[in-house]
């Protein structure tokens, strides 16, 4: 690069071109791309170097053992026949994706549960891990209906621990390796580490579950405190904590305290100094959610998830029982047990380079890590390409964790139905066409109104041969405020455009 001076006195110009501001230059753009491209290799170094997998272990236990939980709970509420057999017509995330017929869905979950199992256990984990998430997955896009927050991240944390190779400590699988092989455990599970990559992955994605919660409440509705003292108002007569909880300034106490929580929790978790006072809050902050509530396992899914951000080795001082011989290092590291000290040779072996395949083989986790992370990064910011409020059209709510923002209460939900041949309009009976949680849901979300308005016209085309035109007087309230039209009673919803960045607007 050239740069040149250029001084001019009266009518008369010069230009100069210094050797040592070319040098000076220069100096700099290398010293920046040296720098840069060192820290590039520090961080590589860092996610692929190898941690204690007891950590990973605990995790994966304790992941296993609330799925297998919420299948109990499915059962004894019959959650699986509400949900999943009664229904005739499914809000689908994915128009084939549909229930298995006759008794499939009882099998299913008790498919479910049995790999939850498995994979608490270690047992047959690679194969086990990757059909739950799927398994996990299916039942998730069958009914947005069904949407929850927890269960979205249980299938993300799935498929986090399926290519996570969690079954090196605390697993069947290696006391299985372990007694089938005289020499011991196979090399890739002898040393119980796993490349830091996998750990960092999990913490992430539940650093962002909380900051994007944090996000997400910058508000004008929460800010003033809303819905929050709503619904705290409904425990007035609890035991003790009525009163207290039911007083307006409560109310708004806690959604500020929420608020400062979740921005703040992966920073007070990810540093090991504020680590311990992060996991104090979390664990108080998910059971006070836990108790007023009730969202299922999500809570503890949350606490559970402390495990991942303590020192990795921290089980086998705490559990010491559960582990052999081979201790841990604070970081993480491997400590052999005491060798003989054999004297020091002269010449220290050459470093092996690495072959080109097997820098491509570390890049690829790498590169999957961070596009994975920038995706759940930008996914929940969508909401911003869409006209509207999101918590009035829904337009980007879902998969983005907006979590406890909104009370709608509608006072008006008419759907019908006109024949374009005769011009006769008819109200829907929607107790016929869905259950009384499909209706609950639907009647506050735009999109599924209109996923429901194309259903009904298919069917009465298939009918009558006609395809007729629905609409829909819908009037709701956001958050205590006033009533209004959630969509256009005038347009035909049947006929409104479904896709990826369609947002049915209010009138």
């Amino acid at each position: 690069m050239t740069t040149t001076t250029t001084m001019t006195t009266g009518g008369s110009t010069s230009s100069t071109c210094t050797e040592s501001t070319r040098a000076s230059t220069s100096t700099t753009t290398g010293t920046a791309a040296g720098t840069g491209s060192d820290l590039a290799r520090r961080w590589a170094a860092y996610l692929t170097a190898e941690v204690d997998a007891a950590s990973l272990a605990v995790f994966r236990i304790g992941y296993g053992a609330l799925i297998a939980w919420e299948v109990v709970r499915y059962v004894l509420h019959d959650r699986i026949t509400r949900y999943y057999v009664e229904p005739g017509f499914f809000f689908s995330f994915v128009p084939f994706v549909r229930p298995w017929g006759g008794t499939g869905m009882y099998w299913h979950f008790a498919a479910v549960f049995i790999l939850a199992l498995l994979c608490a256990a270690g047992l047959f984990y690679r194969v086990s891990a990757a059909l739950l998430c799927a398994a996990l997955t299916y039942v998730f896009l069958l009914d947005k209906a069904q949407y929850l927050n927890h269960l979205y991240l249980l299938c993300l944390l799935g498929l986090l621990l399926a290519v996570a190779p969690a079954h090196r400590a605390l697993s069947l699988d290696l006391l299985r390796a372990r007694r089938a092989s005289p020499a011991g455990a196979p090399p890739s599970m002898s040393t119980e580490t796993v490349p830091r990559l996998h750990l960092f992955a999990l913490k992430a994605q539940i650093a962002i579950v909380y900051f994007y919660g944090g996000i997400a409440k910058l508000n004008g509705d929460w800010l003033r405190g809303q819905p929050l003292t709503m619904w705290l108002a409904e425990h007035a007569d609890a035991p003790l904590v009525g009163p207290l909880l039911a007083a307006p300034t409560t109310g708004l106490a806690l959604s500020y305290a929420g608020l400062l929580i979740d921005l703040s929790m992966g920073f007070l978790l990810f540093s090991r100094r504020t680590f311990p006072l992060g996991a104090a809050i979390a664990v108080v902050f998910n059971l006070s959610n836990a108790f007023l509530f009730k969202i299922g396992i999500f809570p503890y899914a949350m606490i559970a998830s402390l495990a991942l951000f303590a020192d990795p080795s921290w089980p086998r001082r705490r559990l010491p029982f559960l582990f052999g011989r081979a201790d841990r290092a604070g970081d993480g590291a491997l400590v052999s047990s005491p060798a003989p000290v054999s004297p020091p040779t002269p010449v220290s072996p050459p470093t092996p380079v690495p072959s080109p395949a097997a820098s491509r083989r570390r890049a690829l986790p790498l590169a999957l890590l961070h596009a994975y992370l920038l995706i759940h990064l930008v996914v929940p910011l969508r909401h911003w390409l869409y006209p509207g409020d999101v918590a009035w059209n829904e337009a980007g709510h879902r998969f983005s964790w907006r979590m406890k923002l909104r009370d709608k209460n509608v006072s008006e939900l008419d759907i019908r139905v006109m024949d374009p041949r005769t011009g006769v309009r008819e109200s829907l009976d929607l107790e016929e066409w869905l259950t009384d949680r499909q209706l609950g849901e639907m009647c506050t979300r735009p999109d599924m109104i209109v996923d429901f308005a194309r259903h009904v016209a298919d069917r009465w085309q298939e009918d009558f041969g006609v395809r007729p035109v629905v609409t829909a007087k819908v009037v709701a309230s956001l958050n205590g405020g006033p009533f209004r039209d959630l969509v256009d009673p005038t347009r035909d919803l049947a006929s409104l455009p479904r896709g990826l960045f369609e947002v049915v607007l209010a009138p």
